[in-house]
């Protein structure tokens, strides 16, 4: 059975990292395996390679997203362009240009877009 937060979607699993290095699993036995590649990493017994691998498997992926997608993920959180701002950490500026096409999404923000598909924004507040 799969938790679900208050806007009905399923939770995600953190890591006990940093704030600055937290990862996003896709489920709790994502992050157990995850960690157990890294220690086998560290151990020398795990290729790098394979350890790239177990990062996109069991990372929470990101995806493009179109002008229009971004309007309608910031309506569907009924929110401002304002408020949708301060919560991914951007200007409002820039949520303008996204929504009308001029700039795409890239790194931190795109990662977050994701997230807030996924879980909402009360997830990232």
């Amino acid at each position: 059975m799969t938790m679900k937060n208050s806007k009905g979607l399923p939770n995600v699993v953190r890591s006990r990292r940093s704030a600055s290095n937290t990862k996003v699993y896709r489920s709790k036995i994502a992050a157990v395996i995850h960690k157990t590649a890294e220690d086998f990493h560290r151990a020398g017994v795990m290729s790098k390679q394979t350890m790239r691998e177990f990062d996109e498997s069991c990372l929470t992926p990101m995806k493009a997203f179109a002008a229009k997608d971004i309007e309608q993920l910031r309506k569907r959180e009924e929110a401002s362009q304002a408020v949708f701002a301060h919560h991914l950490g951007v200007s409002v500026g820039l949520i303008s240009q996204w929504e009308r096409g001029e700039k795409k999404p890239q790194g931190a923000s795109l990662k977050l877009l994701t997230l807030v598909e996924k879980n909402g924004l009360d997830w990232v507040a």
